[in-house]
């Protein structure tokens, strides 16, 4: 049957999805989900995430959702295809594992709610918080500084090769640095350099390459 991503490209967790597939080298088939009437929310798409988000994943009979377990299972069942994205060394699994519970719980919370008040709301014709976006760029700002600090002594989060710790920040990142909090990243120089590096990967701009077609 082969593997089926059921997403959004406006979704920045199906975009985790892909974004890991891609580093893979593996074959799929995404069928777009369309949010704008709901689609998500048909039995249909029930059947696959009863919570009604984008993304669903299905490997022949299996079926997943949730971005995160997604990209887990992904890296370690196809572990010997494409880019290392896991460890197989227990201290080694156990930093990045540190680090994905990082970007997950600390991370992720303040990005989320920039993204959705500076890239999502705007596209639905929806005025911009700012009280709220000054909020959570602060709070964006002391986790980046702890990062900083990381990237100080580590060239990724998880060590000296790129992993799921750092592949899981790309879609909020991308679509932050496209708005005025971009600072946020950009003022910190080893953090800046680190978001350069992993923009730049071949399989994330194959991700960009869909969103734009």
């Amino acid at each position: 049957m082969g593997m089926k991503v059921h997403g959004s490209l406006i979704s920045p967790a199906s975009m985790r999805v892909l974004a890991c597939l891609y580093e893979k080298g593996l074959d799929f088939q995404f069928v777009p989900v369309d949010l704008a009437t709901a689609q998500h929310k048909n039995n249909s798409f029930l059947a696959l995430n009863p919570y009604g988000q984008v993304p669903a994943f299905e490997d022949g009979d299996l079926k997943l959702f949730e971005s995160r377990a997604i990209n887990k299972y992904i890296a370690r069942v196809y572990t010997d295809k494409g880019t290392p994205l896991i460890s197989s060394d227990p201290k080694k699994t156990a930093v990045i594992n540190v680090w994905l519970e990082v970007e997950a719980q600390k991370y992720e919370p303040p990005a989320n709610k920039l993204t959705f008040e500076l890239a999502i709301k705007p596209m639905m014709g929806m005025a911009t918080d700012d009280a709220v976006v000054k909020k959570q760029e602060d709070v964006l700002g002391k986790v980046l500084d702890v990062y900083e600090a990381r990237f100080a002594e580590s060239k990724y989060l998880g060590g000296d090769c790129f992993s799921l710790a750092d592949l899981h920040h790309l879609p909020t990142m991308m679509l932050l640095m496209g708005t005025r909090v971009k600072t946020v990243f950009e003022s910190r120089p080893h953090v800046r350099a680190w978001c350069a590096d992993i923009m730049a990967r071949p399989a994330w701009k194959k991700v960009v390459d869909m969103k734009a077609a």
